[in-house]
């Protein structure tokens, strides 16, 4: 699917290293500078790719996921926000809107080093149906040798919200995922609280983990790619440990049967723990992405 996205026909020359292209229903904006390739679907200002120079792809996308208006994207880095997981009222979408919902790119910069984009959405009518408050949401992405995001929302109100990574895998049965802690809730087990013994979580099966007391920095161990992946999180409350294992797999439509075995996620997120944003002081929330060499 990325390869795919990178050979869309261009139909605007943004800046030197930025183009617009489309793929189905969606815009996309694809980064092609020296230092780092990435893409980015308007919607949802959801980085579906990036790539530092001599690395492999460092993000996981499905082979399955449509480009459809209002349909979430199924990989790369959702942005889930104004709530994490199941709403609170039926009919809502899980997630959140943000991810669903056309944003606009309101400033782009680029240097030797990399680019860098900031997009913004604000409450609309679409947002009020879901949602009563006014907001300014904005999502900055700095990319180059490190991806570094930031989500600003202005307002006043209360969210959960998260960066839901996609991280792209050689095998998950060789990956191991430190700097977690030790207390989590196992939404597999009736979301019940747990100790991880050893501090490494591994991925038998199913896993779902919401870590309570995360140190600052996760490391994804990738024996298989033969590479290590710092994530480091701020702003948040919990950091969130995700693969569906092989039977959620096969009955996500969005998702190869496989598909697996190729990724894992581990989210900065803020979910046992609201946020309050407040006219005088913006809520935020923060990932930086950097790989490792052994």
């Amino acid at each position: 699917m990325i390869t795919k996205i990178f050979a869309l026909p261009v139909l605007e020359q943004i800046t030197p290293t930025l183009t617009r292209r489309k793929m189905d229903e969606l815009d996309v904006l694809v980064v092609e500078h020296p230092q780092v390739k990435a893409a980015f679907t308007l919607q949802g200002a959801h980085l579906l790719s990036w790539k530092p120079q001599s690395e492999q792809e460092v993000l996981w996308l499905s082979g399955n996921t449509p480009f459809k208006d209002g349909v979430a994207i199924r990989g790369g880095i959702p942005v889930c926000w104004p709530w994490f997981g199941p709403a609170k009222q039926q009919g809502l979408p899980a997630h959140g809107f943000a991810r669903n919902l056309p944003w606009t790119l309101k400033a782009h910069n680029e240097d030797a080093n990399g680019v860098v984009l900031t997009f913004e959405l604000q409450s609309s009518d679409a947002s009020r149906k879901l949602w009563p408050h006014d907001f300014t949401l904005y999502a900055r992405y700095k990319l180059g040798a490190t991806c570094e995001i930031e989500l600003e929302a202005h307002g006043e109100f209360e969210t959960t919200s998260a960066l839901h990574t996609y991280f792209n895998v050689g095998d998950i049965a060789a990956v191991k995922v430190s700097g977690l802690g030790d207390r989590f809730i196992d939404k597999v087990n009736d979301a019940k609280e747990d100790v991880l013994a050893d501090g490494v979580q591994t991925f038998p099966d199913r896993t779902d983990r919401v870590y309570l007391n995360a140190e600052g920095c996760s490391l994804i161990h990738d024996a298989a790619l033969n590479r290590k992946i710092e994530v480091t999180h701020s702003h948040n409350a919990n950091v969130v440990a995700w693969n569906p294992g092989p039977a959620l797999s096969v009955s996500m439509a969005d998702m190869p049967d496989d598909g697996y075995k190729t990724f894992v996620c581990v989210e900065s997120v803020n979910a046992t723990v609201a946020q309050k944003a407040t006219a005088e002081k913006p809520s935020r929330l923060a990932q930086s992405i950097r790989v490792v060499k052994r």
